[in-house]
């Protein structure tokens, strides 16, 4: 018997490495420069079997530049007895592919405690890292976008009140009167104010949805026609369908913006002119593609692709792209809110986006949308009247109004009481449960905020639609992370900010198609 190493256990070892993705290493100290590498430490770097040098100059040349001398460093201090080798850094392929790798090693020192020799092994880290990368960016993300929405929701309930209120004011003013046009002002400036929560909401994934069904192809199709005008006469913007395309379910205007933000981003990055294609598809992602796009799942899915031919990115950058405030641009001509707002349009719907990208290459953006399985509750918005001078239509109906901000619920209590309408009010949600249930009357609407302290606006109308049958439900709010998805036609959407005329349009018009029904 032996306790040497045969041939099968030197083949077993570089069995057991290959399986475990783990190469190992041996660097001389005694001044030689000698190197060597197992055969799976050879796979790692790119290297083919028996190519390798060699030397220790040879191994720091495949390092990437800039971690050289932490990894310089790191060797130094396990030789002094400083701190053990256990290093995270990059390294440079003989392909020109960059991999992230962790090295551990153990010193070898002589009887008089002098290092002779390092002994180390190489694994291969780089899908953990783009893994703990996806991870950070989506706890930024998300901790920025709960910072946005928070913002977004306040300030749509004070713009709700500073438009409305100028509105009611409006009304109560003859045309030659001098304060007239310095409150038509105010409203205007309140409702352009409006635009920026709506881009808050979206950047922050908090912005009420109201999906449908839709056929993508649809939507780009048209979309290509106004690319083709809007980026230009020396980009040349191209469409490729694929035909028979499952519906997918989303709010069209939010993925029409989303694209329209790559476009724009495109056309930067073509100064000179090029070209812009606009794919789709339909793709089956098995468990290996599914990791590969982590955090996907296996299954099928509508893709859309946004190619263009322009600069391309370093990887330096595509790990940055989706970051808040993250731009390549010159200062002010950028707010580095673009792609984060797609990202969080995708997020929002459940879909998935991913960049590839070369320097001098272009760029290719893939937008991953799930196949509508089912047909979805059709919930419309009806557009918006500019007549403020028509007069309401009075009612003589009951209407709860539930709202946690006085200074909302006194405006829709205000513009609603004057047109004729029996009013119960309340500030939360469990407040008008009580109110509800001392009122033995009938209550013909319910017009409530989606989010108060306790109980969602939501959740009380489920609880209030399963005690009064047939009650009609409007709710107000510009901020939710709920969709009105399932909720059934009884239930509307009002946008905030919102003016009195809508107000009252909306009401009566689910009162009367409630008396249609």
């Amino acid at each position: 018997m032996t306790d040497r190493p045969t041939a099968d256990h030197l083949v077993a070892l570089e069995k057991a490495q290959e399986i475990a993705h783990i190469g190992s290493w041996v660097a001389e100290l005694d001044g030689s420069g000698r190197f060597s590498w197992s055969v799976e430490a050879h796979r790692i770097f790119g290297v083919p079997s028996g190519a390798f040098e060699g030397t220790s100059d040879a191994y720091f040349r495949r390092i990437h530049p800039s971690d050289q001398e932490a990894v310089r460093t790191a060797s130094v201090n396990a030789q002094s007895g400083e701190r053990r080798y256990d290093i995270d850094h990059r390294i440079i392929r003989d392909d020109g592919a960059v991999r992230w790798v962790h090295e551990r090693a153990d010193v070898i020192r002589d009887e008089r405690g002098r290092a002779v020799r390092m002994i180390g092994i190489v694994q291969d880290i780089t899908d953990r890292r783009q893994l703990e990368d996806q991870l950070r960016q989506a706890q930024k993300m998300e901790a920025i976008g709960r910072l946005a929405g928070g913002i977004a929701h306040d300030l749509n309930n004070a713009l709700t009140a500073i438009a409305g209120y100028a509105e009611l004011a409006l009304g109560l003013l003859e045309s030659p009167h001098a304060a007239r046009a310095d409150v038509e002002e105010i409203r205007r400036a309140a409702e352009r104010a409006g635009s920026v929560t709506r881009q808050l909401l979206a950047f922050s994934r908090k912005e009420i949805l109201e999906p449908r069904l839709f056929d993508l192809n649809d939507t780009i199709s048209a979309l290509g026609r106004l690319l083709a005008r809007l980026l230009g006469t020396d980009i040349q913007v191209r469409t490729e369908l694929a035909p028979s395309l499952p519906p997918i379910l989303g709010d069209p205007g939010q993925i029409e913006q989303a694209v329209i933000n790559l476009a724009v981003n495109a056309r930067d990055a073509m100064p000179e002119g090029g070209r812009l294609l606009l794919s789709t598809a339909v793709e089956d992602l098995d468990d290996g593609a599914a990791r590969v796009n982590h955090p996907m799942q296996p299954g099928r899915y509508v893709v859309l692709r946004v190619a263009d031919s322009g600069l391309g990115m370093s990887p330096e950058t595509q790990a940055r792209i989706f970051e808040p405030f993250f731009t390549t641009k010159e200062t002010g001509k950028g707010t580095g809110l673009g792609l984060s707002m797609v990202y969080g349009t995708l997020k929002q719907i459940g879909g998935f986006i991913f960049a590839d990208s070369e320097v001098g290459h272009g760029t290719t953006f893939r937008l991953y949308f799930k196949p509508a399985t089912s047909m979805a509750a059709s919930i419309g918005v009806a557009t918006e009247s500019n007549d403020t001078t028509a007069p309401p239509e009075r009612g003589t109906e009951t209407v709860m109004i539930v709202e946690d901000e006085p200074a909302v619920r006194n405006l829709v209590a205000s513009a609603l009481r004057s047109d004729g309408y029996r009013l119960l009010l309340a500030s939360s949600a469990e407040e008008a449960l009580a109110v509800a249930e001392a009122h033995g009357e009938p209550i013909d609407l319910l017009l409530t905020d989606a989010i108060m302290p306790g109980k969602s606006g939501i959740e009380l109308s489920n609880v209030l639609a399963a005690r009064r049958p047939g009650l009609r439900v409007i709710i107000m709010s510009g901020y939710t992370e709920e969709t009105l998805t399932g909720l059934g036609n009884q239930v509307a959407l009002l946008q905030k900010p919102f003016a009195p005329r809508e107000l009252r349009r909306r009401i009566r018009e689910a009162l009367d198609l409630a008396r249609e029904n």
